[in-house]
């Protein structure tokens, strides 16, 4: 079927070059920052071989540099460097693509991620933005960890959300939301949108709210990109500060709330995520640790501050270059199996035809020692946070679903993880639910794919979970599940920047309810200033929330009454 081509400033109804660009961290086979130059979007040798008509003409670039300002800027951030889910393009990647394949992406498009093909757009003018993207400064990326505020969102201009769905104006501390499959809207709705976040700075009058009886203090404040948290058996909290390359401990807690001591326990890694002891139990002997293309692991006692011994490398995994990165490792309570989460690679590229999807979009098990891997579930796009219930040692995970089919489809989830499950990506969603991008594909798996425990907003962007197992919470707290909402980019109105609770109710099971638990991470006008990431239970009961737009971790207690 032929591309539909649309007037680069048809922001209302279609996505923009930049909304299209930004689709491409959350649907990486349409990510401009993320391909070399020998395979970038598969672009044919001569298109890939084209040579730029105003290379290294400083016009050229100043003009492209206007085009990105006012069609890019918004999702990609006024530097370049990225925003959250959304990829930054002052990035070596994008240097070592040559012009012609950019070029040749731009115009082509990937229509099954979501990337309108932009030949629409003046020949000149897509010359132009390539030379500026290949003009940028390597570091910006690094340098702008923070963008300018935006006005690209005024309070106001977003209707109000039909039930069950919501969005960030409604949030509020325990409000319980329940979605079912019977509320799913049809495919394309609404239009696709691509509103990525521009974080600012924290206002000083803005604060994390939770429910009555909750008290929020900063735990730790100048970290660098904190996202997953690990309480270890002695009580120390590990982060995975992923794009520092690094895991950093604390220890301890002082009368007004901070770590009593804080150390780098390894540095030098690739793009770090999972944290995982073993074996299970008070004793353990090992660190693992998943980083992006592997699994590795550090000797490791009780007490440990700093790595004892140089990382062992224990089991490959599929290589990030496209796609989703995050890679979390946990182990059943006997320590027999290692549960591995692979994200996909695309939006809803089809397995059957590319290569690249092989072993993702699955939660893999292994062998501790890397051996014997397989296929514990498959069809689960991006399960960023694995959980094993403490009571029966179930495997749960938190999912972030497809994107592109309008403000309200797909939901991401929280499930318990049936061995051999089918959860349907790409090909259905939530049961029999047949993605239209690939209408008439595998209608045996229809009636296969698993309808999951708890359905969340879609594009909340469901990202660590853990069970409750302190006794500092309100004994109905006890063995419920909390997650971490990174939040939305494709959606007309933010939802997600926020902690959600999932009671059960003394029981193994969710009743697919929800309730907002930890919210007001975004302004009254849509500029957000905190992003949820990691969540772990601290010695004492508190809650610990990782925040890689701040760069801070939250500790949440209850106050005795």
């Amino acid at each position: 079927m032929k591309a539909t081509l649309y007037p680069i400033r048809s922001w209302s109804s279609h996505l923009t070059l930049a909304a299209a660009l930004a689709i491409g961290s959350m649907v990486p086979a349409c990510t401009l920052a993320q391909e070399s130059a020998a395979t970038f979007q598969n672009a044919p040798p001569a298109a890939a071989a084209a040579k730029n008509p105003y290379a290294g003409q400083s016009e050229a670039i100043a003009t492209g540099k206007t085009l990105y300002a006012t069609d890019c800027a918004s999702c990609h951030g006024a530097a370049a460097q990225g925003n959250g889910n959304v990829p930054a393009l002052a990035t070596a990647s994008v240097k070592r693509a040559s012009a012609g394949a950019l070029f040749w992406f731009i115009t082509h498009g990937s229509v099954n991620n979501g990337m309108p093909a932009w030949g629409g757009l003046p020949e000149a003018q897509r010359w132009q933005l390539v030379s500026y993207l290949q003009s940028l400064d390597t570091g910006t990326a690094q340098a702008s960890t923070k963008a300018a505020a935006s006005d690209a969102m005024v309070a106001g201009n977003w209707p109000a959300p039909k039930a069950p769905f919501t969005d960030f104006r409604y949030e509020s501390p325990g409000t319980t939301r329940k979605i079912t499959v019977a509320d799913l809207p049809t495919p394309f709705a609404t239009p696709s949108a691509g509103n990525a976040p521009q974080v600012v700075a924290r206002p000083a009058d803005a604060w994390p709210k939770a429910p009555a009886g909750f008290k929020v203090e900063l735990f730790v404040t100048g970290l660098h990109n904190p996202r997953l948290l690990r309480t270890a058996p002695n009580g120390d909290v590990f982060v995975a500060e992923t794009h520092a390359g690094q895991l950093s401990v604390f220890r301890g807690t002082t009368p007004d709330g901070h770590p009593k001591e804080t150390q780098v326990f390894v540095k030098g890694l690739n793009a770090p995520f999972g944290i995982a002891f073993y074996p299970t139990g008070p004793n353990p002997q090992w660190i693992y640790i998943g980083d992006t293309d592997e699994v590795i692991r550090i000797p490791y006692r009780n007490g440990d501050l700093q790595a004892r011994g140089k990382p062992e490398h224990i089991a490959d995994l599929p290589h990030s270059d496209r796609g989703h990165s995050t890679r979390d490792v946990r182990f059943s309570p006997d320590g027999s199996r290692m549960y591995v989460s692979v994200g996909s690679a695309s939006n809803v590229d089809d397995p059957d035809t590319t290569p690249g999807e092989k072993n993702r979009a699955d939660i893999l098990v292994f062998k501790p020692d890397g051996s014997d891997m397989h296929v514990f579930a498959s069809g689960i796009r991006n399960a960023v946070g694995l959980a094993v219930d403490p009571k029966n040692g179930e495997l749960w995970c938190s999912t972030n679903e497809r994107d592109g089919l309008g403000d309200n489809l797909v939901p991401d989830y929280i499930t318990h993880v049936q061995e051999g499950g089918f959860y349907g990506w790409p090909w259905w969603y939530m049961g029999a639910h047949q993605d239209p991008r690939h209408a008439g594909k595998h209608p045996e798996l229809g009636s296969k794919a698993i309808i999951p425990d708890v359905l969340l907003n879609p594009h909340n962007a469901s990202l660590e979970l853990t069970f409750y197992d302190g006794s500092q919470f309100p004994a109905e707290y006890r063995g419920d599940i909390f997650a971490a909402e990174h939040g939305s980019w494709n959606r007309s109105a933010r939802v997600g920047y926020e902690v959600i609770r999932v009671p059960r109710h003394g029981g193994t099971r969710a009743s697919g309810e929800y309730q907002d638990f930890l919210t007001g991470f975004v302004l009254p006008n849509g500029q957000a200033w905190g992003r949820p990431v990691g969540v772990t239970v601290a010695t004492d009961g508190a809650l610990l929330v990782s925040d890689d737009g701040g760069n801070v971790i939250w500790r949440v207690s209850h106050v005795k009454e």
